[in-house]
């Protein structure tokens, strides 16, 4: 158990960050997996408009801190090349 003030609000802080930031993740993979779907599909112009999508709501989990910045540069990467694949 926090002892100190500052440890105590931590703990009060931390609760509500969690919940933002895995409706910030559950949001990017929303994202990733209608990009994944519409190369499923194997329709070109719908993978590409998924992936414009896509793009900045990963960029802006990196400047939210919620995911590293190599991560979103890899699936980014990945993405890319698959949609360019088509």
């Amino acid at each position: 158990m926090a002892n100190t003030p500052q440890a105590k609000k931590r703990i009060r802080r931390n609760a509500p960050r969690a919940d933002i930031n895995t409706a910030r993740i559950s949001r990017i993979r929303t994202f990733i997996k209608k990009v994944e779907a519409a190369c499923e599909t194997g329709d070109k112009e719908a993978a590409a408009a998924a992936l414009k999508a896509a793009q900045p709501e990963m960029a802006r989990g990196v400047a939210r801190g919620v995911l590293h910045k190599n991560t979103v540069a890899r699936k980014m990467s990945r993405l890319t090349r698959r949609v360019a694949s088509l």
